[in-house]
C-alpha cells in the first residue's frame, strides 16, 4: 500500500497527515503522540476515528502540525486522520459522518472591527 496523505483543519489550526500501513504509531512533528499531546483527553481525541474502525493496530501515522492552540490541532489531526481512513475504503465514511468526524468545523475567530476594543465589544459610551 501506498502513503496515503490527507489534510486537517481547525480554527487556524493545519494537520498534514500521511497514513501508511504498519503497527499503530503515530508521529506529530517527529514526536511520539502522548509526547506531543500530553494530556489523556487530547490523545484520546485524536485516537477516536481509529477506534471507531478498529484500525488503530493497522496504520502508522506521520502528521505534520502547524498553528492554532493544542485543542484546535487536535481537533485539526482527527479530521484528517478520518479523510484518510475514507480515502483508503469509501464504505467507512458513514460511520465515520455519523460520529462527526467528517465535518470541517467552519467556526473560527471574528477579526476585531475599527473604533471597538474587540471584535463585539465596544469603548464605553458617556454621554456627557
Amino acid at each position: 500500500m501506498e502513503v496515503i496523505n490527507s489534510v486537517g483543519r481547525r480554527k487556524s489550526a493545519i494537520a498534514r497527515v500521511y497514513l501508511s500501513e504498519g503497527k499503530g504509531n503515530i508521529r506529530i512533528n517527529n514526536k511520539d503522540l502522548a509526547e506531543y499531546f500530553p494530556t489523556g483527553t487530547l490523545q484520546y481525541i485524536v485516537r477516536q476515528p481509529l477506534e471507531l474502525l478498529q484500525a488503530a493496530e493497522k496504520y502508522d501515522i506521520r502528521v505534520i502540525l502547524a498553528g492554532g492552540g493544542i485543542k484546535g490541532q487536535a481537533e485539526a489531526l482527527r479530521l484528517g486522520i478520518s479523510r484518510a481512513l475514507y480515502a483508503i475504503n469509501p464504505e467507512d465514511k458513514s460511520a465515520l459522518r455519523a460520529a462527526g468526524f467528517v465535518t470541517r468545523d467552519p467556526r473560527v475567530v471574528e477579526r476585531k472591527k475599527p473604533g471597538q476594543k474587540k471584535a463585539r465589544k465596544r469603548f464605553q459610551f458617556s454621554k456627557r
